[in-house]
């Protein structure tokens, strides 16, 4: 890594110096390799690692609750009670009540590789548009440091003046590709500078690895959010290979890829601290963090993605005129929905195959298939009962999700946490994922709240199974349990207030203490006096 100093130094003499690092390169990779293969595998289910680990039991959800903290709070704490260091919480700040007013303006900066306006932009780029959007909206001044979003029609003025005219405390800063078509972020780095040299900025916060580790060592107070590690590309590399038909060869890709997958974690454990505060996008994320990467505790914070409770929220003459436009009938018993990359690794094999093994026994269900790729093909073999949409717009989104009677994220990646899913929640539908660590542990945290199976074709159709057979009124029910506990959880505003806490936290230690006054007034229950938990 450039100008970076090593994390140990060994105290052998300096002719042995060259030997040593080679020794313990091989033994540090060798145990790395050991407890990496182990605790993934712990993930997966296997008994062969998990004999002490306490994960043994029937009921599936009991591993999910051993690994996270309880929905009430840190170790079973009411959070409704709990008062202290807000860089001590180990559970997601969305468990806290904000209040609405800051205490003080923060000017931030943010460096983000893509800014999501024309073309399809992914999880992060809408992340961290409706984040500091928010934050501009409660009076923040945010200046975005990125490039534009292949596909985009305007030009870098209209577009930057738009902005500001919709969120006056907005502004955008574009720099053009690099040679390579990538974020150029040394111009970013300039245009920061120069502003930064007559209007010091109070924060940085990086989305993901925007902003270099050896330029992040230069900031003291500066945050970076991670939405997938190296660490998560693990299990799900292993899960593409586990799902392969029998007699067909692993991929040269995923050969090459699960070689070298180790020695990014390693790489990662090793620049992660030149970043002084981490963001953690999931639960699971933030325990890999303080655990494989060695993360300080006070420097991780679990804060979970939000979505625009103004865009997705419950809307059925929406949803029947958007089943009518692509011909569902209105006697069919179940729709089911899926929103993505239409794409092997975001499980659409999975969901092809099991959903053939449905429509045979089950006609009257259908499925409607949001997005673009190379499966969007294949789906039109299960016709009528399976159509392809091609991508939507966020507005068009919001109409599919009231469409469906429940959504189906088949995905085999195990990396960040999927905004479809908390989407679809906020619009009062329940959800059939993928069961891996960042689902099950923030999303699908009880059974009330949807189903989840391993990701292999014989339990997703168990699981389907289920799903036909608990019928409409029964996913409706889930889904309103759904809605009440995004609206709480997965909102917009309440990453945004999160994030704020932090940024103030981080700008001045006495708003590290919660409540503050701010949040006395608002959040106090009427009920014995407690902080309501919103």
């Amino acid at each position: 890594m450039m100008g970076e100093k090593p994390r140990w130094r060994s105290g052998a003499a300096k002719g042995n110096l060259g030997a040593m690092a080679v020794s313990w390169r091989l033994v540090w990779a060798v145990m790395l390799s050991g407890s990496l293969l182990c605790y993934v595998m712990v993930l997966m289910g296997s008994a062969s690692c998990r004999s002490n680990v306490g994960f043994e039991g029937s009921d599936a959800r009991n591993f999910a609750n051993s690994g996270k903290l309880s929905t009430n709070g840190a170790d079973g704490v009411d959070l409704a009670l709990w008062s202290g260091d807000v860089r001590d919480l180990s559970t997601a700040w969305n468990r806290l009540c904000y209040g609405s007013k800051p205490p003080q303006r923060i000017n931030i900066a943010l460096f983000v590789k893509k800014w999501p306006t024309g073309g399809t932009p992914g999880g992060l780029e809408r992340h961290a548009m409706t984040l500091h959007r928010v934050l501009a909206d409660r009076g923040h001044v945010v200046h975005v440091f990125t490039m534009r979003q292949p596909g985009a029609t305007t030009s870098d003025e209209d577009e930057e003046a738009q902005e500001e005219q919709r969120h006056p405390n907005m502004h955008l800063h574009f720099v053009k590709p690099n040679a390579g078509g990538g974020f150029d972020h040394s111009r970013a780095w300039e245009k920061f500078s120069e502003i930064n040299a007559t209007h010091p900025f109070d924060i940085v916060h990086s989305e993901s690895v925007a902003l270099p580790h050896w330029r992040a060592r230069e900031i003291e107070k500066l945050a970076a959010s991670w939405h997938g590690i190296a660490f998560e590309v693990i299990h799900s590399d292993i899960v593409q290979d586990l799902i392969r038909k029998p007699g067909e060869p692993r991929s040269q890709e995923l050969s090459q890829s699960m070689g070298g997958r180790l020695a990014r974690v390693a790489d990662e454990v090793r620049f992660f601290p030149s970043y002084k505060h981490h963001v953690a996008t999931s639960d699971y994320v933030g325990d890999v963090l303080r655990t494989i990467y060695e993360l300080p505790l006070q420097k991780v914070h679990i804060i979970l993605n939000g979505v625009n409770e103004q865009e997705f929220r419950p809307n059925p003459f929406a949803g029947a005129a958007f089943r009518a436009k692509y011909g569902v009938p209105e006697n069919a018993s179940l729709v089911l929905g899926a929103a993505g990359r239409l794409v092997r690794d975001k499980g659409h094999p999975l969901l092809f195959e099991a959903f053939s093994e449905i429509r045979k026994k089950h006609k009257d269900v259908y499925l409607l298939v949001a997005g673009s790729g190379p499966w969007g093909d294949r789906y039109e073999e299960l016709a009528p009962n399976a159509k392809t949409l091609g991508p939507l717009t966020p507005l068009q989104l919001a109409d599919f999700y009231n469409a469906v009677d429940i959504f189906v994220n088949p995905t085999l990646r195990s990396q960040g946490l999927d905004h479809t899913l908390l989407e679809a929640m906020q619009c009062g539908k329940p959800l059939l994922a993928t069961h891996f660590s960042s689902i099950v542990w923030s999303v699908i945290t009880d059974p009330t709240f949807g189903y989840t199976f391993s990701p292999n074709v014989e339990s997703l159709v168990a699981a389907l199974e289920q799903v036909v057979t608990d019928g409409k009124e029964k996913l409706w029910e889930k889904g309103q349990t759904c809605l009440a506990y995004a609206s709480k959880m997965f909102t917009a505003k309440k990453m945004a207030s999160a994030y704020e806490r932090l940024f103030l936290c981080m700008t001045n230690e006495t708003h590290c203490m919660y409540p503050l006054p701010i949040d006395e007034q608002e959040c106090r229950s009427r009920k014995h006096g407690r902080r309501a938990l919103l």
